[in-house]
């Protein structure tokens, strides 16, 4: 029997901007070591992937290549240069992988600033994929959610139950096959590749039913200053109180 192998695509195209820094947010330095090379390190150590492609800001090339040796790195096999919108990365580097990987392969998309992703995520992540084609990492939503009144923004006259809610993010798998065609489908009939669309949303744009993976309260995303601290705080704790 064959089994697909799990690659990840590990999007570092973005700038950054909302971090106020003078570098892209993934490559700031936390306790000696840039965001990505974290982020990349829990592939690397996790033993059911089979290979890396960051997709990276022009510019930047050289520089992952080079955190890669100094760090070992060594499932980095690809640097694909990122577009102008978060979708137009991942396709960048979902095309890339065409010819190289088989057609049933697993491809995990990850974001490069959420560095915290635990084993046992991303193991069900796989596993929920080779079952049923997709996964979506995913947590319960534990805040109420109302909806704005048309007529008095200020105001709500509506509700959507939390039970019916759950919060996705990456990381998040899907056949190779499948995602490539869907990615020339999306972006040849203009379907869910614009603002804030991401693979998933995308997927769902296309009429697929994705399937839910474990999540992990964690598996922060480095959006601001103060997730800068928040990480800091849980890689300075005892390692068993984060890397399960």
């Amino acid at each position: 029997m064959t089994f697909a192998k799990n690659i990840v695509i590990i999007v570092a195209g973005g700038s950054g901007t909302r971090m106020g820094q003078d570098i892209p947010k993934q490559f700031i330095n936390v306790l000696d070591k840039p965001v990505l090379v974290y982020t990349m390190e829990g592939f690397q150590r996790h033993p059911d992937i089979a290979a890396i492609e960051v997709v990276c800001i022009k510019g930047w090339e050289t520089m992952v290549g080079a955190y890669a040796r100094q760090f070992n790195i060594s499932k980095l096999q690809w640097i694909v240069q990122g577009g102008s919108s978060v979708q137009e990365s991942i396709r960048n580097g979902v095309e890339h992988l065409d010819g190289k990987i088989d057609e049933n392969d697993n491809i995990i998309i990850h974001d490069g600033i959420r560095p915290l992703t635990d084993a046992s995520v991303l193991t069900d992540v796989i596993n929920v994929c080779n079952t049923y084609g997709n996964a979506v990492t995913s947590l319960p939503y534990n805040e109420q959610i109302f909806v704005i009144d048309s007529q008095d923004p200020s105001t709500t006259k509506q509700y959507v139950p939390r039970e019916q809610l759950r919060r996705v993010s990456t990381p998040q798998a899907y056949r190779y096959g499948k995602l490539r065609d869907a990615y020339r489908k999306a972006f040849r009939e203009d379907i869910g590749i614009h603002g804030s669309s991401y693979t998933n949303t995308m997927m769902v744009d296309l009429g697929e039913t994705l399937h839910f993976a474990k999540g992990s309260d964690r598996n922060i995303k480095l959006t601001t200053k103060g997730d800068l601290e928040l990480f800091k705080a849980y890689i300075t704790a005892d390692e068993d109180t984060w890397l399960k």
